[in-house]
């Protein structure tokens, strides 16, 4: 998943019908630039726009054994469970290294 971050989202409130005429537009910037729009109709929030994958993700968090996962990750980091990428990349480097030698 491609999810662009940004250190302020753009959020646009527009009204609905102006969305309606610049719909490609409107698609193209929340895709492109991770803008969001807030579509309004008479001045009250209706819908939201944003892009494809941050809204996969954002779907992705709502199920259960998700964020059961990222419960216990947090648990691990918490009680020192972890080890920096760096080393983990080593030993798996390491690890293919010795397997790739022939024994004599």
């Amino acid at each position: 998943m491609k999810t662009k971050l940004t250190s302020t989202p753009m959020v646009h409130r527009i009204p609905i019908t102006k969305a309606r005429i610049n719909l490609g537009a409107v698609a193209k910037r929340a895709h492109l630039a991770g803008e969001y729009f807030i579509l309004e109709k008479d001045g009250i929030p209706v819908a939201g726009i944003m892009g494809a994958d941050e809204m996969e993700d954002y779907l992705e968090l709502q199920n259960p054994k998700v964020r059961k996962i990222i419960a216990e990750s947090k648990a691990d980091v918490a009680a020192g469970r972890t080890r920096p990428m760096e080393d983990f990349l080593a030993e798996r480097a390491g690890k293919k290294a010795r397997a790739r030698k022939p024994r004599p």
